[in-house]
């Protein structure tokens, strides 16, 4: 395999998992017992956890580096947000804590991926 089809493979894949994460995420949010905590963090979650996978497309077409960055930035701040959401409804539903915690670890993990991206295009723009 070549380094432009590995490229295009980790790019496809992480576009994947993220679509995938937001997509977990909208039926979590479906599950969620509606009462006057959860009728807040519901629609707060849903923005966050979706919009990682909407901002990393962005960022994929990207039409310059700082563009790139912006645009990951938003990826990390969200997965960070969609983290916060996601503990918040750990104590709003406890019934639903098995499936909370799958996702919170794969919210934990996007985090990291972006902070790492971010860290290196910082680096090379510098």
């Amino acid at each position: 395999m070549s380094n432009k089809e590995k490229n295009n493979s980790r790019k496809y894949d992480l576009e994947e998992r993220t679509a995938s994460f937001g997509e977990q995420i909208i039926k979590l949010a479906k599950i969620i017992p509606y009462n006057p905590v959860t009728q807040r963090l519901i629609p707060q979650l849903v923005a966050a956890g979706t919009s990682i996978g909407a901002n990393y497309c962005e960022a994929d077409d990207a039409v310059s580096p700082k563009y790139f960055r912006n645009k990951i930035g938003f990826c990390k701040k969200e997965s960070r947000e969609t983290k916060h959401f996601l503990r918040m409804l750990k104590i709003a539903t406890p019934r639903l804590n098995e499936e909370i915690n799958i996702l919170l670890q794969e919210a934990r993990e996007l985090n990291l991926i972006f902070n790492s991206i971010f860290i290196k295009v910082n680096r090379k723009l510098e």
